[in-house]
């Protein structure tokens, strides 16, 4: 274990006491957390107790749902969270933000609606850098004007869920063998966006006036750089540090 792993478990519980003490301070006491919504494993402490056993209450009590590996795949607010980086809210059947947005319009939150269960919550994402996006989940079992606690306490709720979510994935060494990458020349760039868009090398090569083989020794450059195997992973992880943005050239 790194010093850095240590400290970050070390300051893990005082951050799990104020993401507690923040739901509990606005009617919101029912939490799940997870730190990567690609790990089937929950987010759990240092021996390996999921924080939904050792730390937080869920509003079933009967629901173990840190065992359901597939939950992620379906649940409305965690398909929201991959959706949006800034916290929102749900409410009577809906979900929404500080800002109208088509995203969150556009999730179904049918299952949500028909938990006997759940009131209202706040949910706050958090989008780390290389691919890692997590949450936290703040709920009640009744109505409790979620709107108004939204608009008082989402900006220091996201800061908590960010704190949690950063210190635990570094705590666990998250992503693997994550190193600071090495500059990006501008030709590795171009390489790397037409690549995301789908060329092929020789069309990367027409496109930039550049042979086959000018082409492969720029993205092998740009692999090695990024501490990536192949192209795909290649384009995942140079996306997920903004070298390629929504537009891919």
């Amino acid at each position: 274990m790194t010093d850095y792993q240590a400290l970050s478990w070390s300051r893990l519980p005082a951050m799990i006491a104020a993401v507690q003490a923040a739901g509990d301070a606005i009617g919101l006491p029912y939490i799940a957390a997870q730190a990567d919504l690609g790990d089937p494993e929950p987010m759990a402490d240092e021996e390996g107790r999921p924080y939904a056993v050792a730390s937080f209450a869920w509003i079933d009590p009967a629901h173990e749902y840190w065992r359901d590996r597939k939950l992620a795949l379906h649940i409305p607010f965690l398909t929201a969270a991959r959706l949006v980086a800034e916290p929102f809210y749900y409410s009577d059947g809906a979900l929404n933000s500080w800002r109208p947005t088509g995203l969150l319009d556009a999730v179904d939150c049918s299952q949500v609606r028909e938990s006997p269960h759940l009131g209202e919550a706040i949910i706050a994402p958090v989008h780390l850098p290389r691919g890692l996006v997590g949450a936290v989940v703040w709920c009640s079992r009744e109505p409790v004007g979620v709107a108004a606690l939204f608009a008082d306490h989402a900006e220091r709720m996201h800061t908590l869920a960010l704190q949690l979510v950063a210190t635990h994935n570094e705590a666990r060494d998250r992503p693997r063998n994550a190193t600071v990458p090495q500059m990006l020349t501008r030709r590795e760039v171009q390489c790397l966006r037409w690549a995301a868009a789908g060329k092929t090398d020789g069309e990367i090569g027409t496109i930039l006036s550049l042979s086959v083989s000018t082409v492969r020794f720029h993205l092998r450059n740009a692999a090695a750089k990024l501490g990536a195997t192949g192209r795909a992973q290649s384009i995942q992880l140079a996306a997920g540090l903004g070298f390629v943005g929504a537009r891919a050239a």
